[in-house]
């Protein structure tokens, strides 16, 4: 079992940056592929970026290449997305998730673990 819970979310005008945190419970986190979602209202849920185990591999949709980081600190238990030079349609709920196995990293059904969401804002 794990338990996610995000955290780093908040108001910011465009052009602006925001760090999310993902904290996992789980001992054996470092296991786990992890990925970022987002949701804004009214649309459906959309992969954002994803790491692998190792942290050596990762990936992003490519409206946030070059704008958005994903990093790991498995000491920590604790995963990150640097999200710099951020405009209003990045504007919704953020969701981390784990997955000790997938078959598509962009595919939401992969992931046995949601936490429950972060909100980011981007005003312009």
């Amino acid at each position: 079992q794990v338990q996610l819970v995000e955290s780093g979310g908040g108001l910011v005008h465009a052009g602006g940056s925001l760090r999310l945190s993902c904290a996992a419970s789980a001992r054996t986190f470092s296991s786990y592929a992890v990925a970022w979602f987002r949701q804004a209202p009214g649309k459906e849920r959309e992969f954002v970026a994803a790491i692998r185990w190792s942290g050596g591999s990762a990936h992003y949709t490519d409206s946030v290449k070059g704008r958005f980081t994903i990093s790991r600190d498995n000491a920590k238990n604790t995963v990150y997305l640097q999200m710099n030079s951020l405009k209003p349609e990045d504007t919704a709920v953020y969701y981390c998730a784990a997955a000790l196995y997938y078959s598509d990293y962009a595919n939401q059904r992969d992931y046995d673990y949601w936490g429950q969401g972060t909100q980011v804002t981007v005003s312009s």
